[in-house]
């Protein structure tokens, strides 16, 4: 029964699909060119960003006493 419901759903939606208006293609306009804009001045070394350590291997932290040990040694490779 449950398969005579959906092939019948199948039909109507196929049915519907096909009627559909299909839409016109978006017409692209000519690109206009701008002038040149200014490099964007580069950043100080002092505000560059920390390298992260996310690809480094961190199970050598689990050689702590503590899980707090672990917890705060893990906390450097997130």
């Amino acid at each position: 029964m449950k398969r005579i419901v959906f092939l019948a759903a199948l039909a109507v939606s196929a049915a519907a699909w096909a009627q559909a208006p299909k839409p016109e293609p978006v017409k692209a306009e000519p690109i206009k060119a701008e002038p040149a804009k200014a490099a964007p001045a580069k950043k100080p070394a002092a505000m560059a960003k920390k390298n992260s350590r996310r690809s480094e291997d961190a199970r050598q932290c689990l050689e702590r006493a503590t899980n707090n040990e672990i917890i705060k040694c893990a906390e450097e490779y997130l």
